[in-house]
């Protein structure tokens, strides 16, 4: 995801928009949207509900961990584990 950094006129405005906004440029054109922090985390954990059933998460939760600790890992790399 790409960060924009505000200028001080977003920054006093943005944050009183309690629903989705249509960003334009000057001319009219539209350059995004803008989604409160609640909107956007709601449609987040929406979409994350649509890709995966609860039985799936079930399924994946009752499985056993077959991955390797990041000190193996770092020990089959031939370096010790609080090496960046």
């Amino acid at each position: 995801m790409t960060k924009v950094t505000l200028d001080a006129g977003l920054r006093v405005t943005l944050p009183t928009v309690a629903e989705p906004a249509e960003l334009c440029d000057c001319s009219g054109k539209t350059v995004g949207h803008y989604l409160p922090e609640d909107e956007y985390r709601r449609l987040l954990y929406a979409r994350a509900k649509e890709l995966f059933t609860d039985e799936e998460i079930e399924r994946r939760r009752r499985k056993p961990n077959s991955g390797r600790t990041l000190q193996d890992i770092w020990a089959r790399l031939g370096r010790p584990c609080d090496t960046p």
